[in-house]
């Protein structure tokens, strides 16, 4: 997301002494993706960002695999996933692989007494229900409804909830999450043909800036391991930055669907890129405008990728009895399409309210025990006639 963004106070330029006015100078950090070849920011601290004091008895929380070499299309319940007060424990990863990690999560309180870092993945957290304020050293961004949170690997935050019906579909990827290529020109700016612009992104504001030391406990996932650092000074003390490599949130409400005389295919409702899977939002669109357009998809192999579909809201025209927070898997390997009746019944309508998030993985996904727990395990059954 080739977007410059500043807050707060830097000097004129990098990599030079920039000066306290009370005297003694802040402590400039490269905050960078990809080593030193992608995007980054540079921030200036109060304290040194490197003054750890502890570090604590690790948890392994690796995810449990239960199913390998999947053949059967599933439908999971999302919302059978039990609250947690706490953000991190209610998190629960349902299917993986080496690019990437899929699960739902149901956190009742906001993060008050730690921070949290991933050092393994950027995540990608859709906002189903709640609104907050996504709290981080680089500025904080109000989030809501229908709000996709992109947070790159390494940021600290904290989520902060204004009540206590919270639902989110996460995605936690191993390599950076961008927007899809095709959209951008060579200088990285979205393109006229792209369904959303930069004007939709929501970025960081109102940076909070706390001059404080004592002891701050900072939960860093790394390598499968929650690992428990605790620091000197406050992870928020940075007084400014600039940059390209920062937190950003943006509404699945204001992608604009790309329509056609006839069925278009899912890449028209991309959103998001990455390493060996694309995620994509299905919003409510007008239908298809040849007089003998079929709305509903066309039946199509699933050669090449695993398709999740994340059920958000409406009437998802081409399933039967799918509701919001449901998640369906539909395997590599098998050819899918709509479910009996669904084709028929999207012939002659003029559109669809349907909402659903679409993850398309280019490897296996592996599904956890927890996933098998909210299954339901007759869904593969239900193209029959």
């Amino acid at each position: 997301m080739p977007v410059y963004h500043k807050l707060g106070n830097i000097p004129p330029t990098r990599h030079i002494a920039f000066e306290k006015p009370d005297g003694g100078y802040y402590y400039e950090q490269l905050f960078g993706t990809e080593g030193f070849s992608s995007l980054s920011s540079i921030l200036y601290h109060v304290h040194r960002p490197t003054m750890v004091k502890e570090i604590l008895k690790p948890k392994d929380i690796r995810p449990k695999v239960a199913k390998n070499n999947n053949i059967h299309s599933r439908r999971l319940y999302g919302f059978k996933a039990k609250p947690d007060d706490d953000f991190l424990k209610s998190r629960k990863v349902l299917m993986l692989n080496d690019d990437c990690e899929l699960g739902v999560a149901a956190p009742r309180k906001s993060m008050t007494d730690y921070f949290y870092k991933n050092a393994d993945a950027d995540e990608l957290l859709f906002i189903h229900e709640g609104k907050g304020v996504l709290k981080t050293f680089l500025g904080n961004v109000p989030f809501e409804e229908g709000d996709y949170l992109v947070i790159p690997k390494g940021m600290i935050y904290q989520m902060g909830f204004e009540g206590s019906d919270n639902r989110i579909f996460f995605v936690e990827s191993f390599s950076p999450v961008y927007t899809p290529k095709r959209y951008r020109n060579t200088f990285g700016q979205l393109q006229e043909h792209a369904p959303f612009c930069e004007r939709d992104y929501k970025l960081p504001q109102e940076l909070e800036t706390h001059d404080e030391k004592g002891e701050f406990l900072i939960r860093i996932k790394k390598q499968g391991m929650l690992q428990q650092v605790v620091y000197a000074s406050h992870p928020f003390d940075v007084v400014g930055w600039d940059g390209y490599n920062f937190p950003y949130g943006i509404s699945i409400h204001d992608f604009q669907p790309i329509t056609g005389r006839v069925h278009m295919p899912p890449p028209i409702h991309q959103h998001f890129e990455a390493h060996n899977f694309v995620v994509c939002s299905f919003c409510p669109r007008l239908y298809d405008y040849h007089p003998q357009a079929v709305p509903a998809p066309y039946n199509h192999s699933n050669i090449d990728s695993d398709e999740v579909l994340y059920y958000v809201d409406g009437d998802f025209m081409s399933r039967n009895d799918v509701s919001k927070g449901q998640l369906t898997l539909h395997p590599a390997g098998i050819p899918h399409g709509p479910h009996p009746g669904a084709m028929e019944r999207s012939l002659g309508q003029k559109e669809t309210m349907e909402m659903a998030v679409m993850v398309d993985t280019f490897r296996p996904l592996h599904l956890t025990e927890f996933a098998l727990s909210i299954e339901d395990p007759k869904y593969y059954k239900s193209w029959l006639e």
